[in-house]
Parts: structure tokens; sequence; C-alpha cells
């Protein structure tokens, strides 16, 4: 499968030109400088305008309700899955959670070719690990997403709970 060609249709036909050739250069930008920091993307993003409307211009762009996971990735994922598996088959779920800086990020992925492709992420307000209404939380859009396909969901000890697993 080429998830580059999915990305780039997809991309282009959900994007204007101007959104796109944001993106593109935001990809570009981390590929080079392997940072996340708005004030050094602002500094390198190659646009003949000031440094503050180069940092509004980034800001509307990342906060836009189009690129929204429900309205944007969902769609993506969906048609993802729906090329490479066929309805009423397996499909692998992993939960994780992890402490990255002071950020609480827990995710559901699908195990595909050996790897986890992320399906849907929430940031956990608080230090430790989840609880029952926070894993429901991440599990529920899902489901409703994947509804077509036999889901095998897997997590380590945090993941207990007989709750859950009805």
């Amino acid at each position: 499968m080429d998830l580059l060609s999915y990305y780039q249709s997809y991309f282009k036909s959900s994007l204007t030109k101007s959104e796109l050739l944001t993106l593109q250069l935001l990809i570009w930008l981390l590929q080079v400088h392997k940072q996340v920091r708005i004030e050094r993307l602002t500094a390198c993003l190659p646009i003949p305008i000031l440094d503050e409307s180069r940092r509004r211009k980034i800001q509307r762009f990342l906060e836009s309700k189009k690129l929204s996971l429900s309205l944007f990735w969902f769609p993506l994922i969906k048609l993802i899955i729906e090329k490479e598996f066929k309805k009423q088959e397996s499909l692998i779920l992993v939960l994780d959670r992890t402490q990255w800086k002071n950020k609480n990020i827990f995710v559901i992925s699908v195990f595909w070719e050996k790897r986890a492709f992320p399906v849907y992420w929430l940031t956990l307000n608080k230090k430790g690990r989840s609880n029952l209404q926070e894993q429901q939380a991440l599990i529920r859009p899902v489901i409703k997403l994947l509804f077509n396909y036999n889901l095998i969901i897997l997590g380590d000890r945090e993941f207990h709970g007989v709750e859950l697993a009805y």
C-alpha cells in the first residue's frame, strides 16, 4: 500500500490550495528543522509576510475546524482501512498511554503490517493511569468508525477491568 498517494489525494480533495500549500510547508519545515515550536516554524516559513502574520497564519491553520479528528482524520483512516481490509475482517486495536514531558497521551491504534497506526487519541489532564470513563471515551469513537469489522482490542495491565470488556 502506498500511504503517500492516499494522503495526497485525500488532502487535495479536502483542503483549499492555500491550506494544502500551508500543510506541505509545515511538513517540510518539521522534517528539516525537527522542531515543533511555533516560533521556529514562524521564523522559517518561506512566505514574504511579517513574522506575526506568519505566526497567525500557522495558528489559524492548526486551529481550523477542518483539521479536527472527526472531520479530517476519521474519513482518511476509514478510506485507508477500507482499501486495506475486507469488511468483517478482524482488526487488532492496541490501547496505550504514555507520559511525554508534561503531557499524558492516550492512543488507540490499528495494528497493521507490524506497525501501530494511530486512529484516535486523547490528552489526559492528569498524571498517572487512565480510568474506565477515559478508556471508554477513547474506544467509543473508534468502535463507531470501524463497526463493519471484527475488532480485537489489546492493552497492557492498565486496561484490566471487566467493565471495559462490556
